[in-house]
């Protein structure tokens, strides 16, 4: 015996049908049926409600037995069926996924090691608490949807401030993915594209100014169908970050390029949540610590607004993004001074170098 039921898209200027049948085999309709029939002999016999209780109790399972909901998008069965009821929508964006390569944890309600960061609102007033609140340019990340077909869904570019957002259809073929059953699929993926130093800036001491962004920015990306249903997506960029490539140099030098671009030299907490004190490489001094909230440990932990790397993980996993793999300067130092923090790009752990003026580490500038 099968019921056929309906959705449609609510508010929207083209309300879309979907009918589904609900089918539930014969066995199972003889159940729920005798179980009817026992409420109405209980009651006929004026039984007391303890009896009534007992006797529901024992019934319920019948009424889980052999449920089956299936689309049935077959047209000329949609037209014959006329027993129909409202169902909710359930095109919904579920997670925001950047790199998962390292293991690194997270709160459960914020991060999920297989799938990436949850959504946290869908509300335009706090799409602020949304992954990410910092970018750069060649930077992306997956949307993992469900109850729509992405293929379907068509997106417009965002632009705010030089810097934009795209959506585009790839497969997802990325060995960080740790669950081997999201390998394959096809999935919305967006880029961040924006202001950026050209390979020649990067091997220039004094490059030109770039473009700097008024920052923050809201972006809001809406995925739409030909029937009228919206998937949105929103996020606010705080920061926006411009790193040096492969030049490796001293301290002084990558300062002088950030400042050279219109950029600053980020503190430690611009680029990782790890605590302070939790490894004699990352000593409690001056004030200098990680971004809050704290990963509680000498390395990051995944979260979102509490530093770059802590965000967006392995940096160098995203290709064309000219990230590396090693440590990165930063412009908190200790010993008045002298000796710079750097922060290491494949974990978040800080560390204090020796103070040879030969030290060379990486750059990565940002603004504001």
């Amino acid at each position: 015996m099968q019921y056929h039921v309906k959705h449609r898209t609510p508010n929207t200027e083209h309300r879309h049908w979907q009918t589904y049948v609900l089918s539930l085999p014969n066995t199972a309709i003889r159940c729920i049926f005798t179980f009817f029939s026992l409420i109405s002999s209980i009651l006929s016999l004026k039984l007391s409600l303890k009896s009534l209780a007992k006797i529901v109790l024992l019934a319920l399972p019948l009424l889980s037995y052999s449920w089956q909901l299936q689309a049935a998008n077959d047209s000329n069965n949609r037209a014959k069926r006329s027993d129909a009821i409202i169902l909710p929508l359930t095109e919904v964006i579920n997670y925001a996924r950047p790199t998962l390569r390292g293991g690194f944890g997270g709160p459960a309600d914020i991060w999920n090691s297989n799938k990436g960061f949850l959504v946290q609102s869908i509300e335009p007033q706090s799409y602020n608490l949304n992954f990410p609140t910092t970018g750069a340019n060649g930077l992306f990340f997956d949307l993992l949807i469900s109850g729509v077909d992405i293929n379907k869904l068509t997106w417009q570019p965002v632009t705010h401030e030089g810097i934009t957002a795209t959506v585009t259809n790839v497969v997802n073929a990325h060995l960080w993915t740790p669950d081997y059953e999201e390998r394959g699929p096809v999935v919305a993926r967006v880029t961040l594209t924006g202001p950026v130093a050209t390979i020649n800036q990067h091997k220039n001491p004094n490059p030109s100014p770039i473009a700097k962004p008024r920052l923050p920015q809201t972006f809001e990306l809406v995925g739409r169908d030909n029937d009228g249903h919206e998937v949105v997506y929103g996020f606010v960029l705080q920061k926006w970050f411009v790193n040096r490539g492969a030049e490796s140099k001293p301290y002084s030098d990558q300062l002088a390029w950030c400042n050279s671009l219109g950029y600053r030299m980020p503190k430690v907490k611009d680029l990782t949540n790890a605590k302070c004190g939790k490894h004699y490489y990352f000593p409690c001094r001056n004030g200098i610590d990680g971004a809050k909230p704290s990963s509680g440990e000498y390395g990051l932990q995944r979260r979102i607004g509490a530093g770059f790397f802590t965000e967006w993980g392995y940096v160098q996993d995203y290709y064309g993004a000219n990230f590396v793999f090693l440590y990165y300067w930063t412009s908190d130092g200790v010993e008045a001074d002298r000796i710079r923090y750097n922060v290491y790009a494949g974990g978040g752990n800080v560390a204090i170098p020796s103070d040879s003026p030969d030290t060379h580490f990486y750059a990565v500038c940002t603004t504001p």
